[in-house]
């Protein structure tokens, strides 16, 4: 069986880019490909722009992190690669004291 990779980049030699509880923002439109029950194939379950929290990370093909983003305003739970999240927290600003 030949599996098709979409990189040769082995994520699982870093660390997970999401960590449980961020919240992140889908970069694309998510369509269903038949691994999500109760929705057809080539339903959209999430439009780009839509925020959720990371709640699990797992693999994928012994290269990818998979990221269980649940996305709450849409009532699921979706499965993503890195490449598809973004973050959505926004970064504190560094407050610099004057003595």
């Amino acid at each position: 069986m030949n599996i098709s990779r979409d990189s040769d980049i082995v994520e699982l030699d870093g660390p997970p880019a999401f960590e449980y509880g961020q919240k992140v923002r889908a970069r694309i439109n998510v369509r269903n490909d038949g691994t999500f029950p109760g929705k057809e194939i080539g339903d959209v379950l999430v439009k780009k722009g839509d925020e959720g929290y990371v709640v699990s990370i797992g693999t994928f093909l012994q290269q990818f992190y998979i990221y269980g983003v649940d996305f709450v305003a849409q009532g699921r739970i979706v499965g993503m690669k890195r490449k598809e999240l973004v973050s959505a927290e926004v970064e504190q600003p560094v407050s610099r004291e004057v003595a």
